[in-house]
């Protein structure tokens, strides 16, 4: 809670913002954000309960939602992550305080900032290609689920499954269920798979 005051003391201080609420949960955020207009949206990758991803995630769902600084630890290839999940900034824990000012102000401004991030490799990971419905599918294929069970799950026909899975095959460059799952589990320990 030390940090959240901190932080809305900064940006109260400063004319460009004008702050209209703080939470200490990504719940409270979605509940604020869904009661009142907010532009910019600062969120801890690492927020209770929900964490920064799954928020971002969600957000992107909305309409009018704010757009989203993630401020944190620029280890784990965070600021990529961030990215991919929809955020707009990114803002390190580390840096200057300026700094996360600068980078609200720009996203504001319609920019998007983040640091360095080669955007090739973004591009040549295969999870990054896939659409919500393939993650999901491919997450039930690492439960062991049936083609049938999936089916039942996802609410659609067997033959449906079976085109899912050749698209979702052909994006991994896998050629089986197996290799599939294998992926899934790999992209999992490396962090590039969304939770």
């Amino acid at each position: 809670m030390l940090v959240l005051s901190a932080m809305s003391e900064i940006f109260d201080r400063d004319p460009r913002f004008s702050l209209v609420a703080t939470a200490s949960t990504a719940e409270g955020f979605l509940g604020t954000v869904m009661r009142v207009p907010v532009q910019i949206g600062i969120v801890d990758w690492k927020l209770p309960e929900l964490g920064g991803q799954k928020l971002i995630e969600v957000l992107r769902e909305q309409p009018d939602a704010p757009r989203i600084v993630v401020y944190g630890d620029p280890a784990k290839d965070l600021p990529r992550r961030a990215l991919g999940a929809g955020a707009a900034g990114f803002s390190p824990r580390n840096g200057p305080v300026d700094g996360l000012l600068e980078t609200c102000a720009s996203v504001a401004a319609g920019q998007m900032v983040f640091p360095f991030l080669d955007v090739r490799d973004l591009q040549s990971d295969p999870i990054h290609q896939l659409t919500k419905r393939e993650r999901a599918l491919l997450e039930a294929l690492s439960r062991g689920l049936s083609n049938r069970q999936i089916a039942a799950e996802f609410d659609i026909s067997a033959n449906t499954v079976k085109f899912h899975l050749s698209n979702l095959y052909e994006k991994l460059s896998v050629t089986s269920r197996t290799q599939a799952v294998a992926f899934f589990f790999s992209s999992r320990l490396a962090g590039s798979f969304p939770d």
